[in-house]
């Protein structure tokens, strides 16, 4: 793509010959994220709990991309000691950029809990990537200029952590839980690049959030997700303010694929947050906190036993 042209989501540049992982690549913003990506030549890896999810994303893509390089590897977040061998499954060289984006997200009232005794959502969402940057690290130090792409929330936003409690044992609500949840992954990877910088690694980290994205505005991609007249007709006046998931990933390409993309920065929709072509947006109060986010380092490196900061 020329440098003079503006960004387009509907106009991608080739990145044929890079090689991209999206965690969470089997539904929703990571499925839409990994069938755009693979419009650009790269090979896309989706990682995913569930095999049988995986197979019908990758066929799903390749339905809509005509010879898309796509395969999967099994990645489950919430098992830490896992995550080692899932990284070497990837059978690359190299990773020019990983997507941090897949989530649990729970409504149920009952407190959780991973195999490793986290709390489910801090445990996956945050914990678990914090972890899968640490075995990734070397294949992206091996890439120029590669990238870790971490996906927030807008829910974040109005969420503050409580480092006396991260793992929410006390007084656990759901949704908070969530935001929570959340909010951690992106103050992960804004003191990630900063840490990076630090160390004289060619590696930067961008923070995206998708705004707002509802399956009820999503295009169908069957196997992976299907929408009736019924759901597209009642979620239309939505559409004023919020998106689909397809459009709920432009945040994330663009981090991956845009040059003018620097670490260190906070992507989102342009309208209110909310929807829109992705630009950069001023970074949030609670996630330019130093002293927090370095506490939040420390009590995910003692939690996890790595540290992604820490170049191999």
């Amino acid at each position: 793509m020329p440098s003079h042209l503006p960004w387009s989501v509907r106009r991608l540049p080739d990145a044929g010959g890079r090689v991209f992982l999206v965690t969470g690549g089997n539904a929703g913003i990571g499925y839409f994220t990994a069938e755009q990506l693979s419009a650009t030549g790269a090979t896309v890896v989706l990682g995913s709990r569930r095999p049988d999810r995986a197979e019908g994303a990758l066929a799903s893509i390749r339905a809509r991309v005509p010879g898309a390089s796509v395969r999967a590897v099994r990645l489950d977040l919430a098992d830490l000691p896992s995550l080692e061998a899932a990284v070497r499954s990837l059978e690359t060289d190299r990773l020019d950029a990983v997507v941090l984006n897949a989530g649990v997200a729970l409504d149920d009232p009952r407190r959780r809990e991973t195999g490793d005794g986290h709390e489910l959502m801090f445990g996956t969402n945050h914990l678990g990537h914090f972890a899968l940057t640490h075995w990734l690290m070397p294949l992206l130090s091996a890439a120029p200029d590669a990238r870790v792409v971490t996906v927030g929330s807008f829910a974040a936003k109005s969420e503050r952590l409580d480092l006396d409690d991260p793992q929410s044992r006390h007084d656990y609500r759901a949704k908070r839980a969530y935001g929570r949840s959340k909010l951690a992954q992106m103050c992960f990877g804004i003191e990630l690049d900063r840490r990076l910088r630090g160390a004289g690694s060619t590696v930067t980290s961008v923070v995206v959030h998708p705004g707002g994205a509802l399956d009820s505005l999503t295009p169908s991609r069957p196997p992976v997700h299907v929408r009736t007249v019924g759901a597209r007709l009642s979620a239309a006046p939505a559409g004023v303010l919020v998106q689909g998931k397809d459009a709920g990933a432009w945040p994330s390409v663009r981090a991956v694929l845009d040059p003018g993309v620097g670490g260190g920065e906070l992507w989102g929709p342009r309208v209110f947050g909310l929807r829109g072509e992705p630009r950069r947006d001023a970074v949030w109060s609670q996630l330019a906190e130093l002293s927090v986010t370095a506490r939040l380092w420390r009590t995910s490196r003692d939690l996890t036993g790595v540290d992604p900061g820490v170049l191999c």
